[in-house]
Parts: C-alpha cells; structure tokens; sequence
C-alpha cells in the first residue's frame, strides 16, 4: 500500500482517465478496420492499407494506451484502504476489467490474422465485436462512479 498526497493522487487519476480515453478510441475503431478489411481482396492494396492502419493503430496507439492505464491505475488500487479492497464494485470492475483485457488480446490476434491474410470471421462477427467495449466501457464507468454494492 502506498499514500499519494491529494495533489499527486489527482494528476495520477487524470492521467489514468486520458490513458483509458486513448486506450477504448482504439479498442473503439479496430474493429471497425476489421469490418471494412472484411470487404478487401486479400492481397489487394486495399487490404495492405488496412494492414498497415491496423498495425500502426494496435502499436502506436491501443497497446501504449493500455500499458499507461494500467500502469496510472495500479498507482491508484495501491493507494485504496484495506476497507476498500472488500467492496463489491470494486471486484466486479476488476472482473469487467479482465473481460476488456482479454478482447485486447482477442484483437490482437485477429489483426495478425489479417496480416498473414488468414481472416477466418465476417464483417457482421466485427460489427459485433465493435459493440464489446462499449458494454464493457459502461459497465466499468457505472462500477467506478456508482458504485451500486
């Protein structure tokens, strides 16, 4: 457990709210690439365009994003009380938060899927997908902020 002075505890949830921004447009418009690389010849120079915007998103943006969140957020879970640790929102966040991970990953393999050309799910499967962290965004919010149990 660690003590943040109120100032320093401020600049670091800021810090983590601005990664988690940065973290779910990605996670947001992945898919999306996905729906409209679906539609793409493989080999096309269409499909070697969405390659690149896919690798570049995944690297440059949702996987830094992710890290600094994760990282800002630890900073902020060490901070809490030991009477925190046993409140119930706090351990369905963290349940949701795993979900959200996960879809990470799951996003991660399909672009390298796609960049070996080796897709194996349709455009409609994406659009689906594309709706995944925004069930999961709005369940963590409402967790955090409401703290229903």
């Amino acid at each position: 457990m660690i003590s943040l002075s109120a100032d320093w505890y401020l600049w670091i949830k800021a810090l983590h709210i601005i990664s988690v921004i940065a973290w779910m447009a990605g996670m947001l418009y992945l898919p999306r690439l996905f729906v409209y690389h679906c539609d793409a010849a493989p080999g096309s120079e269409k499909s070697e365009t969405f390659k690149v915007m896919e690798r570049r998103l995944l690297r440059a943006i949702i996987n830094p994003a992710m890290m600094a969140a994760l990282a800002f957020g630890i900073v902020l879970l060490l901070n809490l009380g030991a009477d925190q640790w046993k409140d119930g929102w706090l351990h369905a966040k963290l349940v949701l938060l795993l979900l959200m991970f996960s879809l990470h990953g799951f996003l991660s393999r399909w672009r390298r899927a796609f960049e070996a050309d080796r897709n194996r799910h349709s455009a409609k499967f994406f659009r689906w997908m594309n709706e995944v962290p925004t069930v999961l965004m709005i369940g963590i919010v409402i967790m955090v902020v409401v703290k229903p149990f």
